[in-house]
């Protein structure tokens, strides 16, 4: 990784810089996830150049995952392009992987482990937010894997602009635009060995389904699912404000849990009927129910024959007395809604 100075205003510069401008926060400082590869690297620079003209300080922050012979190098090479890029402070942060035991793919864990440093760099830099590389073309993929999996609207919504303190200025911005940039700017990105490993599902997505896609559907399939993310995620978070509005008044507390009214879920439509029942599942219990499990659960409404319990990953149903009472397994259910225990109403 090799950088030039003072590198001409080219399209893809200007591009890139713009898409930073449009996402910066008012004041505060702010980190740049940098691997080193071309998306982060561009976006790296147009940070360094765009932060302090809007009066934030900007800095960086590069996770060696360890996975590779030669990691430690590699992220102490992103460490010194930062500098030179006048990037400050920058952190170097090495993780370890654990995908077993923790019921994680190799993928899914390097991420847990990469965001759980990300949130030890916010805290140890006072950083308010940090600004990642995930361009257009990660978001079509992101939309094609979880259409793939059969996953619901939240993962074919693909990845926000904002997220907490994560930024994604370069959402608009195609992949082939930040290697332009970093080509106009004399900057030369690592190339991770991973990206073109097809044992990895997305890799699989990149390099040979989005490319059949375009060639048999004509240009433009990308462009035309990160669209469609921004669709379904302006719908699920319409239908996910709805839920939070409407639960507390069709919810009471119950004995060692809380209880649902049948009637006022059987009102509902499925969409808001089921995410009422995944939105209390996991707010009181901490607990993401896959979709059959909440087909299960609603079928104690719309089809109630006297059914048992469902004992679900993390939670226990059962329809009492016109409530369904959600609880930690291995609880007896004895008792319906009461607040004489002092709890509050959800």
């Amino acid at each position: 990784m090799e950088s030039a100075q003072r590198p001409r205003l080219s399209p893809a510069i200007a591009d890139v810089r713009r898409a930073v401008r449009g996402l910066l926060p008012a004041d505060g400082l702010v980190l740049v996830g940098l691997s080193g590869g071309a998306d982060s690297l561009a976006l790296a620079a147009a940070t360094a150049f765009e932060a302090p003209r809007a009066g934030l300080g900007a800095g960086a922050v590069i996770v060696d995952h360890g996975l590779q012979h030669g990691s430690a190098e590699v992220a102490e090479a992103a460490a010194r392009l930062a500098r030179e890029l006048g990037l400050g402070p920058v952190l170097v942060l090495p993780v370890t992987v654990q995908a077993e035991g923790a019921g994680e793919g190799p993928e899914a864990a390097a991420r847990s482990a990469r965001y759980a440093a990300f949130g030890r760099a916010l805290a140890e830099t006072g950083a308010r937010h940090i600004l990642l590389g995930h361009t257009l073309d990660d978001q079509a993929e992101t939309v094609l894997l979880g259409l793939a999996r059969g996953s619901g609207p939240t993962s074919l919504s693909g990845m926000a602009a904002q997220n907490g303190p994560y930024l994604r200025p370069l959402l608009g911005i195609r992949r082939r635009q930040t290697r332009q940039a970093c080509l106009d700017a004399g900057l030369v990105p690592w190339e991770d060995p991973h990206n073109s490993d097809p044992r990895y599902g997305r890799v699989r997505v990149r390099d040979t389904v989005l490319p059949i896609l375009e060639r048999e559907l004509g240009p433009g399939v990308a462009g035309a699912l990160a669209r469609t993310a921004d669709q379904l995620r302006e719908d699920a978070e319409a239908l996910d404000a709805l839920v939070r509005e409407l639960a507390p008044e069709i919810c009471e507390p119950a004995e060692a849990g809380i209880a649902i009214s049948v009637a006022a879920l059987a009102a509902n439509p499925p969409a808001l009927r089921q995410r009422i029942i995944r939105f209390v599942a996991e707010s009181e219990f901490g607990v993401s129910l896959e979709r059959v499990h909440t087909l299960a659960v609603a079928r104690l409404v719309t089809d109630w024959h006297g059914q048992g319990a469902l004992d679900l990953p993390g939670v226990r149903v059962v329809r009492q007395h016109g409530w369904l009472i959600l609880s930690r397994p291995g609880h007896a259910h004895s008792k319906g809604p009461s607040r004489s225990h002092g709890t509050s109403r959800h």
